[in-house]
C-alpha cells in the first residue's frame, strides 16, 4: 500500500513566521496538539502545543525556537506498519510524511492510519479472532495454520505480541464465526486457547439471554 494513500487531508501546516498565538488558535480548531511547520514545501519541524504554550510572550514568531530539534517523520517509501511504531515513540496526533529530499508530501492522523488497520487486518470481515498463549519454543505458525486448514477455517490475518515473561500472544482473525472445532483441535494440540470473540454459539447464548431478560421485563 502506498503511504501516500494514509495522507489525511484536514491537517494544517504552520510558517515558521506565524506567532505562538496563531499556532494555538489552529490547533484548538482542528483538536491536535501538535503541528508540522513548512516553508517552500520543505519540512522544518514540528511544534507542540504544550511547549509553545509556556511561552512568556505568544507574539513571538515559530522562528524564534529551534523548530529542527522536534522533527517526526515517516518517508513515503517506508511501510504503514512503520507509522504506528513512530506514533507510539514520538506520541504525536500528526505524522509528517517527507520524501528524502525532506520535501513535506504531507501528514498522517491517528485515524487514518487506524482505518489503515482496520482495512489490512480483515477487522471488518465477518469472522471470529482467537487469542493463543504459546511458549517461544512451540511457536510454529505453519503447524498452527495446518490445523486451522483441517478444520476449513481460513486465518485472514496474525498478530504478535510478547508477554514480560517472554509468552507469546497469538491473536489470529478468521473466516468463520462458528470456532467450536478449531479451538477444540488447538488444545488437542495442546495451544491454550486464551480467549474468542465474535464466536457464534457466544452469540446466541448472549441473544438467548437477552430474549429471556426482555420475556420477563414484559410480563
Amino acid at each position: 500500500m502506498s503511504m501516500m494513500r494514509l495522507i489525511s487531508p484536514v491537517v494544517p501546516t504552520l510558517l515558521p513566521t506565524d506567532t505562538a498565538d496563531k499556532a494555538l488558535a489552529i490547533m484548538e480548531d482542528n483538536r491536535l496538539s501538535d503541528l508540522p511547520v513548512v516553508q517552500d514545501d520543505n519540512y522544518i519541524g514540528t511544534v507542540r502545543e504544550r511547549e509553545i504554550e509556556d511561552w512568556a510572550d505568544h507574539d513571538k514568531e515559530l522562528s524564534s525556537a529551534d523548530l529542527s530539534i522536534f522533527r517526526p517523520a515517516i518517508l513515503s517509501s517506508a511501510h504503514p506498519l512503520e507509522a504506528v511504531r513512530l506514533f507510539a515513540h514520538y506520541e504525536v496526533d500528526v505524522l509528517p510524511l517527507i520524501d528524502f529530499d525532506q520535501k513535506y508530501l504531507g501528514a498522517i492522523t491517528k485515524d487514518s492510519l487506524l482505518k489503515y488497520i482496520a482495512e489490512t487486518s480483515s477487522l471488518d470481515t465477518p469472522g471470529a479472532i482467537i487469542v493463543l498463549e504459546i511458549k517461544p519454543h512451540n511457536y510454529s505458525l505453519y503447524q498452527i495454520a495446518r490445523l486451522f486448514e483441517n478444520e476449513d477455517v481460513s486465518i485472514l490475518s496474525s498478530q504478535i505480541h510478547t508477554l514480560a515473561d517472554g509468552t507469546m500472544e497469538l491473536t489470529i482473525k478468521t473466516n468463520r464465526t462458528a470456532t467450536d472445532a478449531v479451538t477444540s483441535s488447538l488444545e488437542r494440540h495442546e495451544y491454550k486457547v486464551k480467549e474468542v470473540f465474535g464466536d457464534q454459539k457466544n452469540m446466541e447464548d448472549v441473544m438467548d439471554k437477552y430474549a429471556l431478560l426482555m420475556n420477563y421485563l414484559n410480563m
